[in-house]
């Protein structure tokens, strides 16, 4: 990835609004995050750079914690719970289909862009499970007969 001179300034203002302090990675990293789409080595070697700390410190940080993405997701990433609740209660069947519909694996995207795929452990809505989230949007009580719809609120198939 090469970036554009702007969104390096970018990425230094948002440094310098937490004062380039270290003890502030984790929220820079979310305004990094949301400003680029993703946490690439680029992206990472410049809070480095900017925090004066090592590379891997933030390296550590951005793989440690789900959140974070080294990778671009989707316009419309889906998350499927498979936490306890919504494991039993079929979430795994809800995932196998979103594959199927979407013709990708966990932590892919498809061709278009539009949409990425991957699991979480626990969304707090166990009384609603299986849960999915669809950027911000809950889907709860979610079916495998469901999921075609879900998609439709988005994109048709």
């Amino acid at each position: 990835m090469c970036l554009s001179a702007s969104t390096i300034e970018s990425l230094k203002t948002i440094c310098g609004k937490f004062d380039n302090d270290p003890k502030e990675l984790i929220n820079i990293l979310h305004a990094v995050q949301e400003l680029v789409g993703y946490l690439p080595k680029e992206v990472q070697e410049i809070v480095a750079e900017q925090l004066r700390i090592p590379l891997s410190k933030v390296y550590g940080v951005v793989t440690f914690y789900s959140f974070f993405t080294m990778a671009p997701k989707g316009k419309y990433p889906i998350s499927v719970c498979l936490g306890t609740a919504c494991y039993v209660r079929g979430a795994e069947k809800v995932l196998d289909e979103f594959k199927n519909l979407l013709k990708i694996k966990v932590g892919e995207t498809t061709a278009d862009g539009l949409f990425s795929l991957d699991c979480l452990r626990c969304v707090g809505a166990c009384g609603f499970s299986p849960v999915v989230l669809v950027g911000k949007k809950v889907y709860v009580r979610m079916t495998p007969e469901k999921v075609r719809d879900v998609l439709n609120d988005f994109y048709s198939l």
